[in-house]
C-alpha cells in the first residue's frame, strides 16, 4: 500500500466544452512530444481541494465560467521519475497526489487568458478529445492521466 503522505497534495481539473471535447494547454519550455495537459496545481495550506480546483483553472486559464459536472472522490497518485530533480521533489515529495474535478465550460472562449497569473502555465491551448490525454501528457504521469480518462468518459454520454 503506498503511504500517501509521501506525496504532495494537488488538484487537477478537466475542462469540458459543450460539445464534449476537453481543454488541454501546452506546458511552457516543455520540449515536444509530452507538453500538453490539464490544469493541475497545489492545494493552498487549509484550501479544500474543490476551492482549490477553481483557483488553478482561473490561474493557468483564466476561465472562471464553469459548471461541476464530476469528481474523483479518491486520491490519484504518481510518483515524480528517477532524476526529475524538481523543485517539489526536493522538498522531499515522492510524487503527487490529485483529486480530480470535471467541470463543463458555460464561458466564451474570448475568457480563455494564458497571461492571468504571474507564473505562466502554458503557452498554447486547443480543444481535443479526452481519450487523447494518456498520449500527449509525459510518460510519467500516463497512468494517472489513464484513470482519469477511464473516469470521465462517463460524461460523454
Amino acid at each position: 500500500m503506498t503511504d500517501l503522505s509521501l506525496y504532495r497534495p494537488n488538484v487537477g481539473v478537466v475542462l469540458f466544452h459543450p460539445d464534449g471535447r476537453v481543454w488541454y494547454g501546452r506546458r511552457a519550455g516543455t520540449p515536444e512530444p509530452h507538453n500538453w495537459q490539464f490544469p493541475q496545481g497545489g492545494i493552498d495550506d487549509g484550501e479544500d481541494e474543490l476551492t482549490a480546483a477553481r483557483r488553478e483553472l482561473a490561474e493557468e486559464t483564466g476561465v472562471t465560467s464553469v459548471d461541476l459536472i464530476g469528481e474523483i472522490s479518491q486520491w490519484v497518485a504518481y510518483d515524480f521519475p528517477e532524476g526529475y530533480g524538481g523543485s517539489k521533489q526536493a522538498r522531499g515529495w515522492k510524487g503527487q497526489k490529485q483529486k480530480w474535478f470535471a467541470f463543463r465550460f458555460t464561458g466564451e472562449e474570448s475568457e480563455i487568458d494564458l497571461e492571468q497569473h504571474e507564473e505562466i502555465e502554458f503557452d498554447a491551448w486547443r480543444w481535443g478529445r479526452l481519450d487523447e490525454a494518456p498520449d500527449l501528457i509525459v510518460p510519467f504521469k500516463r497512468e494517472a492521466y489513464q484513470q482519469v480518462v477511464s473516469t470521465f468518459s462517463a460524461l460523454l454520454i
